[in-house]
């Protein structure tokens, strides 16, 4: 009798291939890193409460930003050389767990320097957004199709910040702040389970077909190599073309810094819009970083079949593409029209997530699988070194000269990152003899 039981168990058991499983692995990524800046945002959208409610200067609340973007800019080369040692899986749930974790306890806090440290914590934990998303993209995707891969992973970054304030304003309206933070955090926890139940490496997946598997393989890259801490950091840190990736990514993060915490104050403070007017509102910049994220990969095509651009270079000239429609910003500072204002941060919006998503493209395109999370959290960390500064800028200056002079400066930025990234990373043409 046994025997005719046994193979209806190894029937149960089978596991079924799922076609094109990588893209749907992109999609769980995609959906965590939503979720992720939809923690991330909450505090934005629900500044001007916690202003009135707290009694938090705007001093203060630049230092609250502040501590989110310190931890951030800290932790990316330590969450990232942790995913490249212990593995993606594992790496990227501890940190998402943290993040959960500590999103809900911002229900409890009572004093700006209680949220302060609350978002310290919580930026060391999403730090690791950053290096998994390039990890991913290097284990799941062929050469030929990281561009692309990388633009829809950037969806992730920018579609969160969208949902965030109508999410957030309805939480906020039916459980209160504190219900908000709450509710933000058990999306988090939800996505955790999500994430260990359904994630594999690609040669562990058991839905993953063995033509599949050998199409994610096709390059024959070298086995990773997994380094110290210090190691990792010196050997990356020789490496000319990092800084090519590094210095542009610098010059880019504040514009996404204002973003994602400061537009909402702004329109509050500079174009009196209450918070139901922010939520209708707010997300449409984000909208746009989503189609610029979409965009960015399949730009890059457009450079390799009409200009004949090697796959380096169109990547190049994609973020040279966005650095320029970053100007929009600088537009800001002399309209008058609220609306026509968060049509120029939308362009800005945009222009972003072309360059972000291209960096992201270069690192794994410029480094080895072992070192893909470490540069990407580098290259994090570069960039919220300016975040950091700039939001630090912000609240001392914004009261005394108005936003105006910072968006002209954000307007800018991106082109002189330009200037590096084509000094270090793009290929020059070989002089005929």
């Amino acid at each position: 009798m046994s025997h005719g039981i046994n193979p209806g168990v190894t029937a149960v058991k089978a596991k079924r291939t799922v076609r094109n499983l990588r893209w749907w692995v992109l999609v769980l990524f995609l959906l965590g890193v939503t979720v992720n800046y939809i923690t991330r945002n909450s505090l934005g959208i629900l500044a001007p409460e916690l202003k009135t409610s707290l009694g938090i200067t705007t001093e203060q609340y630049s230092w609250i930003v502040g501590a989110f973007q310190l931890a951030y800019t800290l932790f990316q080369p330590i969450c990232g050389w942790l995913i490249d040692v212990i593995g993606l899986k594992l790496g990227f749930l501890v940190c998402a767990g943290v993040w959960a974790i500590v999103c809900v306890m911002h229900a409890g806090a009572g004093s700006w320097l209680q949220l302060a440290i609350l978002r310290f914590f919580m930026g060391g934990a999403e730090a690791a957004a950053t290096p998994a998303n390039a990890k991913t993209i290097g284990e799941w995707f062929p050469k030929k199709e990281r561009p692309i891969a990388a633009g829809w992973a950037g969806v992730g970054f920018s579609i969160g910040a969208m949902l965030a304030p109508p999410i957030i304003y309805f939480a906020h309206a039916s459980f209160g702040w504190q219900g908000a933070f709450m509710f933000t955090g058990v999306l988090a926890m939800l996505w955790v389970i999500l994430w260990w139940l359904f994630y594999h490496n690609p040669e562990q997946h058991p839905n993953l077909s063995k033509e599949e598997l050998a199409f994610i393989k096709q390059d024959n890259e070298p086995e990773a190599v997994k380094l110290p801490f210090l190691t990792a950091l010196k050997t990356v840190g020789k490496n000319k073309r990092f800084y090519g990736i590094a210095i542009p990514a610098f010059m880019a993060e504040p514009a996404w810094a204002v973003l994602s915490f400061w537009v909402p104050l702004y329109l509050a403070s500079e174009r009196g819009m209450d918070l139901k007017q922010i939520a209708m509102f707010a997300w449409l910049p984000f909208l746009a970083a989503d189609l610029g994220s979409i965009a960015s990969g399949y730009l890059t095509k457009i450079y390799t079949r009409w200009f004949g651009c090697s796959r380096t270079n169109s990547i190049v000239a994609s973020s040279v593409t966005g650095a320029f429609l970053m100007i929009s910003l600088a537009l800001v500072a002399i309209t008058k029209d609220p609306y026509i204002t968060i049509a120029l941060i939308s362009v800005g919006g945009f222009g972003h997530q072309i360059i972000s998503c291209m960096l992201s493209a270069l690192v794994v395109d410029s480094f080895d699988k072992g070192q893909m999370a470490t540069v990407n959290g580098m290259r994090g960390s570069a960039a919220w070194i300016a975040s950091f500064l700039f939001s630090l800028l912000i609240g001392v200056t914004a009261d005394k000269i108005g936003y105006n002079p910072l968006f002209i400066a954000m307007g800018f930025f991106d082109l002189i990152g330009a200037v590096f990234l084509v000094s270090f990373i793009a290929e020059r043409r070989t002089k005929r003899a």
